[in-house]
């Protein structure tokens, strides 16, 4: 069995979506920031470097767009070159975030935390990792040491946690929905 899991996110989670389409347009909105929005970024404790390209913010940091909320205990920004990073509060001169230390990343429907992650504003690309990646939507659950979520298409990669307890393998735990629900 392959130590990679590769599926759409969403449709993952949901347990069998019946339409890809579907499924696709969920995960591209869910987890996602995007470099056209505000975000509103705080911590306590600010360190500007690199003439203000590059910013680094520890102790109880947050970003926080739309319902969006990505939380950690470091988080370094990365700023395009060339762009002025009081120009804006949209992401769109951001390059980059990289945080870690209990990162949790939370959308309206899904929740994600690792130990560390990468957020790539242009190519709107998420990754998670650490000893133990856990995605979690409603009562659906997975989990495994490094997740790649691709905004843009909403495919998402999980990879198992290679030489550990379980076996290096991806877990899942999915949940029917409640066929009797109205």
């Amino acid at each position: 069995m392959s130590r990679l899991l590769q599926i759409t996110c969403s449709a993952m989670l949901i347990a069998a979506v019946p339409l890809a389409a579907t499924a696709q347009q969920r995960a591209r909105e869910s987890l996602n920031f995007q470099s056209d929005k505000p975000l509103e970024i705080q911590g306590d404790r600010l360190e500007v470097l690199e003439e203000g390209r590059v910013n680094v913010l520890t102790g109880n940091v947050s970003v926080v767009q739309g319902p969006n909320l990505l939380r950690s205990a470091k988080m370094t920004v990365y700023f395009a070159s060339g762009s002025n990073p009081r120009e804006s509060t949209t992401g769109n001169n951001i390059e980059r975030i990289e945080v870690e230390g209990g990162v949790y990343v939370k959308s309206e429907k899904q929740v994600a935390t690792g130990d560390r992650g990468t957020y790539n504003m242009n190519t709107e690309v998420l990754e998670l990792s650490g000893k133990e990646v856990v995605l979690t939507e409603g009562e659906n659950v997975i989990v495994g040491c490094k997740l790649v979520i691709r905004g843009r298409n909403g495919q998402a990669t999980l990879e198992s946690c290679k030489n550990n307890a379980t076996g290096g393998r991806v877990k899942m735990l999915i949940t029917p929905p409640d066929r009797n629900a109205q």
